[in-house]
């Protein structure tokens, strides 16, 4: 499959660094976003990020066209808040919406896709399709099947993220996928040894820089992720494990109360 019309819901990082690469590709772009504002800021972010790569900015934005709703296209990738319920009401809406034979995938970093193919009646044509933050720069796209996805699907996914000019790598169906099964046990620790007056952020951040040769630390990577997004994948990986391991640390709950989310509101673990 080629692919030649994506619709991406959602304008935000993820998704509007998810528009930016499948346009560069050559590729046309539907951008929806319910958000008043939104796509207008994604667009503008977009054009900062073509500029700092040395893109061809017009030619590239040229082929994204903003959308007030749901229309038809090749592919959905989903991109919307981390939230089960959104996305699975998004994804009823976008089966009745797209073609049959449509591929609907989502950004999700934890919420389990054998959930969301469940709400549509196209389980086979379901996949998860993980970016990275930034994703005009990182290379890896985390690939998840769920349940019924469908060797075809699994094989045009994986054939496009190369087309994209990243490197896929496949994961099974389990809570938090590897990534973030990985990382956010990792980013809750450090937000432990925070609490528990190990170190100062910086400390804790430089550490894990020099020490690990992390090109971020995990308190500043959970800034950039947003600190309310880490606490959404920790408890998914908490409910879905069953393992106390993964429950948020109460620091990292606290800011979130507090609306310190990192870089999108200007403070998390560090001021902006």
């Amino acid at each position: 499959m080629d692919f030649d019309h994506v619709l991406v819901v959602g304008a935000g990082q993820m998704g509007g660094g998810i528009a930016q690469v499948v346009a560069a590709s050559g590729r046309r772009v539907s951008l929806h976003d319910p958000y008043p504002g939104a796509v207008e800021r994604g667009l503008g972010a977009m054009r900062k990020s073509l500029e700092r790569l040395g893109a061809d900015v017009d030619e590239t934005l040229a082929r994204v066209t903003p959308v007030d709703d749901l229309v038809e296209a090749d592919l959905l990738i989903e991109a919307i808040t981390e939230d089960a319920a959104a996305k699975e009401e998004l994804f009823r809406r976008v089966d009745e919406t797209l073609p049959q034979g449509a591929i609907l995938a989502s950004n999700t970093s934890s919420i389990p896709i054998t959930s969301l193919a469940a709400v549509t009646a196209r389980p086979e044509r379901v996949i998860g399709m993980h970016f990275f933050n930034p994703v005009p720069v990182l290379k890896l796209v985390e690939v998840i099947r769920g349940v019924e996805t469908s060797d075809e699907t699994a094989a045009a996914i994986v054939a496009l993220a190369r087309d994209l000019g990243k490197e896929p790598a496949e994961a099974r169906d389990f809570p938090g996928f590897v990534s973030n099964r990985i990382l956010m046990p990792f980013i809750n620790e450090a937000a432990y040894a925070l609490m528990e007056g190990v170190a100062e952020p910086e400390a804790i951040d430089t550490i894990a820089k020099l020490g690990f040769a992390h090109p971020m630390g995990p308190l500043a990577l959970a800034d950039l992720i947003g600190l309310d997004t880490c606490v959404a994948i920790m408890e998914v990986l908490h409910r879905g494990l069953g393992d106390p391991k993964y429950a948020p640390c109460p620091l990292l709950r606290q800011y979130v109360q507090a609306g310190r989310l990192g870089r999108k509101t200007g403070r998390g673990f560090y001021v902006y």
